[in-house]
């Protein structure tokens, strides 16, 4: 419905001009066609949804920010990510939108965590953001932010227990959640080498591929990269040898686009 939606919205801004919303319908175009492999075009969407904010109001530039910045990453350098995602903030704080300001937040951690940012400084950063999310009641990102800040503990040697009311819930009844959960727990389990959970998690998250968010997020390189590993690694070692390999082969190819 993603790419149906927004092509209907980009068709009406064209023939009955622009609205306060027409930025949203480019940039999820942009990031849709980005994540089928088509970078070059959906850059130029994503840019043209930014632009277009100056035009029709800073209504909706908090989402749009969060969508165009995901896209941006890979073509511009990731630490300029860092405050694209800062001006996400500011922009849905000022029009009221504290689920894209949230979102905003989170992604900035998940670009600092991928470049490299030492793993003491991004425990301090996702516990600042734990008590943003849980002053302002988002389950969601409660859950997800602890299952990175599970792995951050582990890799740092803490042997603190994060445990959360809402997890098991939202595992539960949330794709976007379980998908994460079992991605979490493939990657831990592929670090410290421990082949049966690294298998476990991993065939769990390839059941939740099919209902995958439609737009590009730098967390899908993070996926394609450690879950093509895995996949070689149970290739190596299961009896299902071409299946794994096949498997490991589909990301590779993700990489390559």
């Amino acid at each position: 419905s993603v790419p149906l939606v927004t092509q209907k919205m980009i068709e009406l801004s064209l023939a009955k001009g622009m609205s306060p919303m027409s930025p949203i319908g480019f940039v999820y175009f942009g990031s849709f066609i980005s994540k089928r492999g088509d970078l070059s075009s959906g850059y130029r969407y994503v840019k043209v949804a930014l632009s277009l904010l100056d035009k029709v109001g800073k209504e909706s530039a908090g989402e749009v920010i969060s969508i165009a910045t995901q896209v941006k990453i890979f073509v511009e350098p990731i630490q300029a990510a860092l405050e694209y995602h800062d001006d996400g903030y500011a922009a849905s704080m000022v029009a009221g939108d504290v689920s894209n300001a949230l979102l905003n937040t989170m992604l900035k951690r998940g670009c600092m965590y991928v470049a490299g940012v030492k793993l003491q400084t991004m425990r301090e950063e996702y516990e600042k953001f734990f008590r943003l999310a849980k002053e302002n009641n988002h389950s969601i990102f409660l859950v997800q932010i602890k299952q990175v800040q599970r792995d951050v503990l582990r890799l740092i040697g803490s042997d603190e227990e994060l445990t959360i009311p809402e997890e098991e819930t939202l595992v539960a009844s949330n794709n976007s959640v379980l998908k994460t959960f079992h991605f979490r727990k493939a990657y831990i389990s592929f670090v410290f080498r421990s082949y049966d959970d690294a298998k476990e998690h991993v065939s769990k998250f390839y059941d939740c591929l099919e209902h995958a968010w439609a737009n590009l997020m730098l967390s899908h390189i993070s996926h394609a990269l450690y879950i093509g590993l895995i996949s070689y690694w149970v290739a190596r070692k299961s009896r299902d040898t071409k299946y794994w390999i096949a498997r490991g082969n589909e990301f590779k190819l993700t990489l390559k686009r």
